[in-house]
This record gives structure tokens, sequence and C-alpha cells, in this order.
């Protein structure tokens, strides 16, 4: 669905690229993880695919139609975004908030019909958050208001979900609550594209990962092929072991002491 075809982005006045190059290809029904250290670029796969920032070369398609190629509503339709940070000018109730996530498909001028409110009902009780749906958003801890964004995205719809750091500010629970509703999301045929730092659950629940260092690909391939002890000590200058989950075997990383 989502595929980067060489792209290269140079942030101004920066010396360097933040993608240097990058090729990747998310599938559909599958979950496509993004990793590596600070700085290695994962955020600006997002800002690159939302138009934040301009391509330097390359080019990004969206089932095969160039993304440049697509208005912003076209765009948002068919891919849902969570990104890492988002600010709020004003402060709203969580519900309206949620319906939000309904104007790639009504305009400015639409009321919402029944099936927008049956695709916000159904989005905040898939993340969890119904309790919170006369709430603030400026009341919410942190955790909560990552569930919120989420239940944003699902309400949006489209085939394609796409998330920087989806955990972020979550306890160990919701951290598996989240991982294993994208799995269902993904089962159901969604084709899910996700940051993040946490390799122990990217490594259980994606079909993919995608390691970048200094905005290159250093692996790409299946969590077993990318989770190596030399790679992953090489690129996150740390000593590691990779161990199987005595669960379900899915490779695991475990830190050394650096002495």
């Amino acid at each position: 669905m989502i595929a980067f075809d060489n792209v290269s982005v140079r942030y101004p006045r920066a010396t360097s690229d933040a993608l240097d190059r990058v090729s990747l290809a998310t599938t559909r029904g599958t979950i496509t993880a993004i990793v590596g250290p600070n700085g290695s670029g994962k955020s600006t796969v997002v800002r690159s695919l939302i138009r934040r920032v301009p391509l330097r070369d390359g080019r990004i398609t969206i089932g095969g139609q160039p993304l440049s190629d697509l208005s912003g509503p076209d765009f948002a339709r068919r891919v849902a975004v969570v990104t890492q940070r988002e600010d709020l000018t004003f402060p709203v109730l969580v519900s309206d908030y949620v319906a939000l996530g309904r104007f790639p498909h009504l305009g400015v001028w639409h009321a919402a019909g029944p099936a927008d409110e049956s695709a916000i009902t159904a989005a905040m009780g898939t993340a969890g958050v119904d309790e919170l749906a006369s709430r603030r958003v400026d009341m919410l801890s942190g955790g909560e208001w990552q569930r919120v964004r989420l239940a944003r995205a699902l309400a949006q719809g489209g085939d394609v979900l796409v998330l920087d750091e989806p955990t972020a500010f979550l306890d160990v629970g919701h951290e598996m609550a989240v991982f294993e509703l994208l799995e269902r999301l993904a089962r159901d045929g969604q084709t899910v594209l996700l940051v993040s730092h946490e390799l122990n659950l990217v490594a259980r629940f994606a079909s993919h990962m995608v390691l970048l260092d200094h905005g290159r690909v250093v692996a790409d391939g299946r969590p077993v092929d990318v989770m190596e002890a030399g790679v992953l000590e090489r690129v996150y200058q740390w000593p590691v072991s990779i161990v199987a989950d005595p669960i379900d075997g899915t490779p695991t990383l475990v830190l050394k002491r650096s002495r």
C-alpha cells in the first residue's frame, strides 16, 4: 500500500540527509515497523508521508499512486495518521475530538450522519476510551491522550493506519493492548505502519521490520532476520543478547551491562 522508493530528505541548514535513499514497502493486512535509535530518521519517514517535509529525491506511492497526485482530503480518506506530537489550540471534549476523524468524509458544511456516529462510537469502544467521552482533552493523562488520538484515527477509517510511537506514555498493560489492537486491525485487512522504540513488542507483533541508522536502511525483513545481536550492537552502540521469548519464541532483546 505505502511504498518509499529511494527517498531522500534533508532539513534546512542540515549538512546531511535525514533520510538517505530509503526504500521500504508495506503489505496489506500486516504490521510493518520502523525502528532505530534516536535521530535515525524514523519520524522523518512519517513527516515525509504527511508532506511536512519535502522530498529531496525519490518518490512515495499510496496503492501505486504517487503521493504528489493525491489531494489532502484524498490522502486523509485513505490514510489515518497518529503523529508523535500534537497540541490543540482550544481544548475540546474527547467525543468531539474523536469526531474530527470523520472530517475528511464530511467536509466543512456537512453534519455527521448515522454512519459517522456509528464509526465514532465503534472507534471509541475499540480504543477503550468510552468512559472519557465527556472529559476535556486537556484534562487527560498522557496515556489517555494517546488512546484518544488512536480513537480519532480509527474513526477516520481508510485502508492504512500510520502511527509514530503509539505507545509513548503508556504503561505495560496498555502497551500490550495497543499492539494487540493493531494486530487485530491487520488481521482484518488493514495496513499498519508504525514507528516504535519498543523492539521486543515490535518483534512479537510485526510481520516486517525496517531498521534505520543515520537515515539509511541497515536491515529489512522479518523480525527474526533483523533482530541480530551484531547488527543491533553496531546500530545502538550497546552490548546486547538476543534470546527466544519463552512464550512464543520470538526474538527478544536483552541489554547487557556496559562493563
